[in-house]
């Protein structure tokens, strides 16, 4: 059905200073407000044929801006509907004036995000390739970008929809089913319908998998540097950021607050965070320092032990107390270049075997093991670094790489990854109706009364993709957009 909208604006480019900026129009009026600023002897260019055209002034006829004007004409353009863009110069005035001028014979301000949702209105995106456009935009890392790349062309939403497609097949087997009831030979025995269940049921799973890996992806991986007073995370810390952000001096304990960067390393984001030493004597500001160290090491997803080189590692109980169950921890022997030790491999780093033993106290405590008693954790690599020479980084940021996004680096690359917590809820709902239409198959439940499991099922992607458009969701995709887009 035709959906009634009216022609919005807006600049497109980021506010500041530039060489082009582009302000943007669509909707049924697109075509006669644009006109309504050219010169009366001129013309609109044909569509697809960018050309050079002077814009006037409404109100006086005086000159704005001379601007290279596309049009696409509706629904062969971005939003579905006829669409111009104007690229006219950048700078503080000059896009403004354009869209004052625009606004000024009809057009309506945008609200961020507004020509995308035109977009999916006009059934150009499904939901997921909308939010695959605000993540390329967005994207503060090489894997973040590919995986919203592969989203926008519908990787991920051709998959979502082929599993819709099951679920729909199998209900088609179970109506078969239920069709003949008092046949010796239904035409399609019940067995084989749960089977196909089971299937479907792991390869949802398996794209589930993909989530907490994918969510990192946004928001980036945790990594805290921590270790005692003078070991070397400040120095360490500006080595991997690549600037001399944290203070480093001879005295011990002079980090007194967490100090986070975001970085790349793999491809992949991370944001590094450099706490203060922990001591138990510290006192004052510098024991408020160690308290937001702790609440960092709940948080992160990495932590980085350090300890100088030639050192034997002395883990506090407070830091093994404050990492969290499947937090990767990895021991830093740092100041390698002040060890002086002669089989050490100053091109490649050190990655040892992770046999040492990591403290006591409740981290990756055993299933089997006593809750009362002791629990000893193995290190998840070891890797020796030098701030001052670079020896050691590459490894230590392969090792992070390969401990945070493992399963993640592992699978093809164009295969559909989940990054975002909506399509977690989706895909973990559907496996949950699945799984429940199977118990209740199982446990003897009607098989028609068992498919009504099936049907939320294939709701749950339906409104994923949004097939079932449902508006508050809609609220919470586009709310982020930046206007223009």
């Amino acid at each position: 059905m035709p959906i009634e909208v009216d022609t919005i604006a807006a600049i497109s480019t980021p506010e500041g200073l530039g060489a082009v900026a582009l302000v943007r129009l669509t909707g049924p009026d697109a075509t006669r407000v644009v006109e309504s600023l050219l010169a009366a002897d001129a013309s609109l260019p044909a569509p697809r044929r960018p050309a050079v055209r002077e814009l006037l002034d409404p109100e006086d006829g005086t000159l704005l801006d001379r601007a290279l004007v596309t049009r696409f004409e509706g629904p062969a353009s971005y939003t579905g509907e006829d669409l111009i863009e104007l690229s006219c110069h950048g700078g503080r005035v000059v896009p403004h004036l354009v869209l004052e001028a625009c606004l000024a014979v009809g057009a309506r301000r945008a609200e961020p995000g507004e020509f995308t949702r035109r977009a999916y209105l006009h059934g150009k995106l499904d939901l997921v390739q909308v939010e695959a456009i605000a993540d390329v935009i967005e994207a503060r890392s090489r894997a973040l970008h590919r995986a919203a790349i592969h989203q926008l062309d519908r990787n991920l939403s051709s998959r979502v929809s082929a599993l819709r497609e099951r679920i729909v097949h199998i209900e088609a087997l179970l109506a078969h089913h239920v069709d003949f009831p008092e046949e010796d030979d239904a035409p399609v025995e019940l067995g084989r319908v749960v089977e196909e269940a089971g299937r479907l049921l792991a390869e949802l799973k398996a794209l589930l998998a993909t989530a907490p890996e994918g969510e990192l992806l946004r928001a980036g991986a945790v990594v805290v540097l921590a270790g005692a007073p003078n070991a070397g995370k400040s120095s360490l810390y500006n080595a991997l950021i690549g600037d001399d952000r944290a203070l480093v001096t001879p005295e011990a304990g002079t980090t007194r607050d967490a100090l986070e960067a975001e970085i790349q390393m793999g491809g992949y984001p991370f944001r590094i965070v450099d706490t203060a030493g922990i001591r138990d004597e510290a006192a004052g500001i510098e024991r408020l320092g160690i308290e937001v160290a702790e609440r960092y090491l709940k948080r992160a997803h990495a932590v980085l032990f350090c300890v100088p080189a030639g050192m034997d590692p002395e883990v506090p109980a407070a830091v093994v107390e404050a990492i969290e169950p499947g937090t990767a921890v990895v021991l830093v022997r740092t100041k390698a270049d002040l060890a002086g030790r002669g089989g050490y491999d100053a091109g490649n780093g050190e990655i040892g075997e992770p046999d040492d033993v990591l403290g006591a106290g409740p981290v990756g405590l055993d299933a089997d093991a006593d809750p009362a008693g002791p629990a000893e954790r193995a290190w998840d690599g070891r890797v020796e670094v030098s701030a001052v020479t670079g020896s050691g980084l590459g490894a230590l940021r392969s090792l992070l790489a390969e401990l945070v996004y493992g399963r993640l680096s592992a699978i093809p690359i164009d295969a559909p990854v989940l990054t975002r917590r909506r399509h977690a809820r989706a895909l973990a709902s559907a496996a949950t109706e699945v799984e429940g239409f199977m118990i209740g198959v199982e446990e003897g439940l009607p098989a028609e009364v068992a498919a009504t499991h099936l049907r939320s099922a294939e709701t749950a992607l339906e409104e994923l993709l949004g097939v079932v458009s449902v508006d508050d969701v809609l609220d919470v995709v586009f709310r982020d957009f930046c206007i223009g887009k």
